[in-house]
C-alpha cells in the first residue's frame, strides 16, 4: 500500500516518520496477506467447481450465483469472479517497489491487466446488481454502484499520468485506485472482524441481510471509503510532517491494521478455508 508512495514523498517529506512507515507497512502485509489468500479461495472454489461442472455449487456462496437456463447471465458471473482473482493476487505485486524497479516490462505489462480488469469487474458488477440481484438492500446497491464510478474515474487516472510520464501522480492514483478496487475486499474482511468481535450478528438481521450496521459498513467501504480517507491522511502527514499528525495517523493506520487482522482471520477459518 503506502509503502510504495514513499519515494514519491520523498522529495516532499524528507525527514518522515519510522513509525508511521513502519505501520504503513505492516498493514500492507497483513492486506497482502489476506487478499491473496481470498485470490486462492477464489481459484480453488470456483475453479474447481468449474471444472467439475458442478456451477450449482457456487450457490452456496452467492445468492442466485448460477440460474439454470441463463448461460449469458452465468457467463457475466465467471468472468467476473475470476478477473476479481486477478485484481486481488496482482494488486498488491503492482504495489511493491521491487517488482517496480527490477521487473519494469512485467509491472507495466500488469498494470494495464490490472486497470482494465479494474474498470470491466467493477461495470459487470454493476450490471449484475441491478439485473441479477444480490443480497442487501437498496443503499447498499447504489453505494456499490458509486464506488464503480471511482474505481473507473481513478483507473484513468492512473493510466493518463503514467502515459504523461508524471509516473509520481500515477503512483498516487494507482493507491487510491488499489483502496477502491477492494471495497468488496474490505466489507468482508470488515464485516467477519465485526462477528468476531460480538460473537455473532449484532446490528443486522443475517438472512434478509439487512440492518443499520450493514448500512454503514456500505457506506465507509463503497459510498465514503474509510481505506480511502486513511490514504488521503497518510499523504497529508507526509507532506506536513507535524509530530501530531504524524503520530495520530500512525495510531490511525496501527488500529486499521489489527481491524484488519482481525477480520481476515475471521474470514480465512469462517468461510474462505472451510470451502476450500
Amino acid at each position: 500500500m503506502i509503502t510504495d508512495v514513499l519515494s514519491a514523498q520523498s522529495v516532499k517529506a524528507p525527514h518522515s516518520s519510522k513509525p508511521l512507515t513502519i505501520a504503513a507497512t505492516t498493514w500492507f502485509v497483513v492486506a497482502t496477506v489476506g487478499q491473496w489468500l481470498f485470490g486462492a479461495y477464489i481459484l480453488f472454489f470456483y475453479g474447481r467447481s468449474t471444472l467439475a461442472g458442478d456451477f450449482e455449487r457456487w450457490n452456496k456462496v452467492l445468492p442466485r450465483g448460477y440460474v439454470a437456463g441463463d448461460w449469458s447471465g452465468n457467463l457475466l458471473i465467471g468472468i467476473h469472479i475470476l478477473l476479481a482473482a486477478i485484481l486481488v493476487i496482482g494488486g498488491p505485486l503492482q504495489l511493491m517497489p521491487v517488482v517496480r524497479d527490477r521487473f519494469r516490462t512485467f509491472h507495466r505489462r500488469l498494470g494495464k491487466l490490472y486497470v482494465l480488469t479494474a474498470i470491466v469487474v467493477s461495470t459487470a458488477g454493476v450490471v449484475l446488481i441491478w439485473t441479477r440481484g444480490t443480497v442487501g438492500d437498496t443503499f447498499m446497491h447504489v453505494s456499490n454502484s458509486i464506488q464503480a464510478l471511482y474505481i473507473i474515474s481513478f483507473a484513468l487516472l492512473s493510466v493518463r499520468y503514467a502515459k504523461a510520464r508524471q509516473f509520481d501522480r500515477h503512483r498516487l492514483w494507482t493507491l487510491r485506485l488499489f483502496m477502491v478496487v477492494n471495497g468488496v475486499w474490505f466489507f468482508r474482511v470488515g464485516l467477519m472482524a465485526w462477528l468476531l468481535i460480538n460473537r455473532g450478528p449484532v446490528g443486522f438481521d443475517y438472512k434478509t441481510f439487512t440492518g443499520p450496521f450493514l448500512t454503514v459498513l456500505s457506506l465507509v467501504t463503497y459510498l465514503m471509503p474509510l481505506s480511502l480517507l486513511v490514504l488521503e491522511l497518510y499523504f497529508y502527514a507526509q507532506r506536513r510532517q507535524s509530530r501530531m499528525l504524524t503520530l495520530a495517523t500512525t495510531i490511525v493506520i496501527a488500529l486499521c491494521t489489527v481491524v484488519t487482522a482481525i477480520g481476515v482471520m475471521g474470514a480465512t477459518m469462517g468461510m474462505w478455508w472451510p470451502r476450500v
